[in-house]
């Protein structure tokens, strides 16, 4: 988990279930790092049997898969590992559920949060919403003021989320984040696999720059 920079979500809020394997190879052809299947309202059966089907997508680009929420599925799906949000379960629950090897990520929402997740012995967390986003209504954006704080005191890796885009990545990168995850951004792309290469590039150039 130390290397993923850009962390994609096919978010069945956005995509329709028939189109599920055709995003996410448009998004494994784009160098997407890591893939997370999002099916908020479907059943854990429906679940199952998309998680079945990016599998093999995932497989052949060589990206990990993660089910968001259940974590039991993480087995029978051949998944790399779950996510879980601040009111679901637990690191340690998840990974029970998950298997010992899985890897289990952590949503957090402040400075607190992510300093906790880490202690909790999450894998890696997203951290936000930075900006206001339809993918999560109600919540409140946190901005870009804690970022640098957080990289100073959590080791694990960050991926910063909520309503970042192309057009706002610069300012989220300068204000110090090294790993975001896309969502509508890249799903509403009238070229997701194009979108998906531009992003990673400049992922890659900074951390490039931070690394010499």
């Amino acid at each position: 988990m130390n290397t993923p920079l850009l962390y994609c979500i096919v978010d069945l809020g956005y995509v329709a279930p028939e189109s599920i394997e055709r995003v996410a190879e448009k998004m494994c052809a784009g160098g997407i790092d890591i893939l997370q299947l999002r099916a908020k309202d479907f059943s854990e059966e429906s679940i199952e049997s998309f998680g079945l089907r990016l599998a093999p997508v995932c497989e052949a680009a060589g990206v990990p898969l993660i089910i968001n929420d259940w974590a039991e599925l993480v087995p029978a799906v051949g998944a790399a590992g779950a996510h879980v949000g601040q009111h679901d379960r637990s690191v340690a629950d998840a990974r029970w559920r998950a298997g010992d090897a899985a890897v289990v990520g952590k949503s957090t929402h402040s400075f607190e949060q992510a300093v906790a997740a880490a202690a909790e012995g999450a894998d890696y967390i997203g951290f936000g919403p930075l900006f206001p986003t339809p993918t999560k209504p109600g919540r409140a954006a946190i901005g870009l003021a804690d970022i640098r704080r957080v990289h100073e005191a959590v080791r694990i890796p960050i991926f910063c989320i909520g309503g970042v885009k192309r057009e706002n990545l610069d300012a989220v990168l300068d204000a110090g984040a090294r790993r975001v995850v896309i969502v509508s951004g890249i799903l509403q792309a009238a070229d997701i696999e194009h979108y998906c290469r531009d992003v990673k590039a400049r992922l890659s150039t900074l951390n490039s720059q931070l690394s010499t």
